[in-house]
């Protein structure tokens, strides 16, 4: 894996800032109707074109904000350089994308099998987040096994 492509380590931190608000905002848009008032575009009487384009006016865009901080704060979570960043490293990075891609797959393939109607829409919703979430899981549980073995190899 080219680790030119890894954004700097101190990234991590913002990708945690940037993801645990959005977290909170796009679960509160999704199960209470949260709206951010600043985020009303638009006039109920606005033309009938741009409502046939962009959906019904007005238009509030939370949970777009809230999706758009979901991607950039997992993004920047998953794919921050480690401290040190070795071969191992490496390797694991691969192994979890690897294994994230076939989580994800295998959910969404259950899915479409087993959910029928809008409930599908809300699944879909939820798996444009599995890749990366799965991949910041399993790394990081990697990367705590990968220690924990070598602390022990040091320790002997």
């Amino acid at each position: 894996m080219n680790t030119n492509l890894l954004f700097p380590h101190r990234y991590r931190l913002i990708g945690w800032i940037i993801f645990i608000p959005s977290l909170v905002l796009g679960l509160l848009y999704l199960y209470t109707e949260f709206r951010l008032s600043f985020l009303t575009f638009g006039k109920p009487d606005d033309n009938a074109s741009i409502g046939a384009l962009f959906g019904p006016w007005p238009i509030n865009l939370t949970d777009e904000l809230a999706a758009l901080g979901l991607i950039i704060g997992l993004l920047f979570i998953a794919f921050a350089r480690e401290k040190h960043e070795d071969e191992m490293i490496q390797h694991l990075r691969l192994e979890s994308l690897q294994w994230s891609v076939y989580a994800n797959y295998i959910i969404l393939s259950l899915a479409i099998i087993l959910i029928h109607g809008s409930p599908f829409l809300s699944v879909m919703i939820y798996n444009m987040f599995t890749i990366l979430l799965v991949f910041v899981i399993r790394f990081r549980i990697l990367l705590y096994k990968n220690s924990r073995e070598l602390e022990k190899e040091v320790s002997v």
